[in-house]
């Protein structure tokens, strides 16, 4: 898949937002039995919200958490992403209620198998930012109107919002969910992806006080 067959499939910034809702579930993890709801989007793509407690009143402590395979379920050190989902979902636990959106828009919205050619190209010294580029991508093709449309099914109208990313806060607020916090969300940096966060800091505007 190349890049232009990618934008194809991004939602563009003026076109309307579907997502469906199709199913909810219990999801027993090692924190806690979540709820698990599923949404489909239109074009095929499926994402979940996991939910603990009620979520409806006042603002739960909520994570928007995009996919990544290797950090997530692969244990990379290359990223955060994995010690962050981890993270979050303890801090929900420990909390007693709160949400945790898991959109299926890995590598920051380029794929799995981009994402791979994008390490490559950082193996050879590319930060994170100019691996995409290299590629024909912009630095972050992800849409996060899709988790507003999903919180707004269940009932959430204000968050408290864990995350390094103002872009996640604009898109809330723009949308009329109101973000009542931003609480930190600084776990796992190593000697493998020092270089990434100091990059995600300087050129993707991500709030690391590291």
């Amino acid at each position: 898949m190349n890049a232009q067959q990618v934008e194809a499939n991004v939602t563009q910034p003026d076109s309307p937002v579907r997502v469906d809702y199709v199913a909810t579930c219990q999801l027993p993890t090692q924190w806690g039995v979540f709820d698990m709801h599923g949404f489909e989007e239109v074009g095929g793509r499926e994402h979940v919200v996991l939910t603990l407690g009620e979520v409806t009143d006042g603002a739960p402590l909520t994570r928007i958490h995009s996919e990544c395979l290797t950090g997530d379920a692969l244990f990379s050190l290359r990223c955060d992403c994995g010690f962050q989902l981890a993270a979050a979902l303890e801090a929900i636990a420990a909390e007693g209620r709160g949400v945790l959106v898991y959109l299926r828009q890995e590598g920051r919205g380029i794929g799995l198998i981009n994402k791979i050619r994008a390490y490559k190209l950082q193996d050879g010294g590319a930060d994170t930012v100019e691996a995409n580029e290299r590629l024909g991508f912009p630095a972050d093709m992800r849409d996060f109107r899709i988790a507003r449309e999903m919180l707004a099914h269940l009932g959430v109208t204000a968050v408290r919002i864990m995350t390094n990313n103002p872009r996640k806060i604009d898109t809330l607020e723009q949308a009329g969910i109101e973000v009542a916090e931003r609480v930190a969300l600084q776990v796992g940096r190593n000697a493998y992806n020092d270089h990434y966060l100091d990059t995600k800091k300087a050129k993707l505007g991500h709030l690391f006080g590291l």
